[in-house]
């Protein structure tokens, strides 16, 4: 597999080097670049209406754009008893993109009556495969948990403070980055995603 190339859409190193060391990990010679090594090709709008679709939008893009096989994902948080959202609005819920506080303290302020038992959420990714050809192939990962009352902790970002994973005592924000990359969301899907590189980019 030496000297296959694969691009990431994305500008964030962060999520480049997660998504390297996955594939090295699974003994992948890919050499892995993100969306900052081709600056022409602008962003693609979220216009779909799922996280694979977002996925797979800005995959294809890519893919034809640079004529590499491109990877791409879409996640965000989902809460039960508000029947799945904010899901794909996950990074705009409070109207302005990005703004994680004002986000975070819209969503509790409209969970606030809502007792510890019923508010059940998850983390939900999905990563896709495009090729220039057109192939495409989509695989997800879910963190699940419940969602805290206040925020704790420092680190990672968006709604990290407020969801406890499933069986821990501490928030995503309170995880290390080591802990949190075993677990999480993201880092399932693009695990999931090494079978598909492996088969398709090979």
């Amino acid at each position: 597999m030496t000297g296959a190339k694969l691009v990431l859409a994305t500008r964030n190193t962060h999520k480049v080097g997660e998504l390297r060391a996955i594939l090295a990990d699974a003994g992948l010679t890919v050499e892995l670049v993100g969306a900052d090594a081709f600056p022409e090709i602008p962003d693609v709008r979220e216009t779909g209406v799922t996280f694979a679709e977002n996925a797979l939008l800005k995959a294809h893009a890519l893919a034809q754009g640079t004529g590499l096989p491109a990877v791409a994902d879409d996640s965000g948080l989902c809460v039960d008893v508000l029947g799945g959202a904010p899901g794909i609005f996950s990074a705009r819920w409070a109207g302005r993109h990005g703004d994680d506080a004002a986000n975070l303290r819209l969503l509790l302020d409209q969970l606030s009556d809502i007792d510890a038992g019923h508010r059940g959420a998850h983390f939900a990714c999905a990563a896709a495969l495009a090729l220039p050809d057109g192939t495409e192939r989509v695989v997800e990962g879910r963190l699940e948990g419940t969602l805290r009352f206040e925020p704790a902790g420092s680190g990672g970002f968006g709604y990290d403070p407020v969801l406890e994973p499933t069986g821990s005592s501490r928030t995503c924000a309170e995880l290390s980055p080591e802990e949190k990359n075993a677990i999480s969301h993201r880092g399932k899907a693009f695990r999931a995603l090494v079978p598909v590189v492996r088969e398709l980019v090979g």
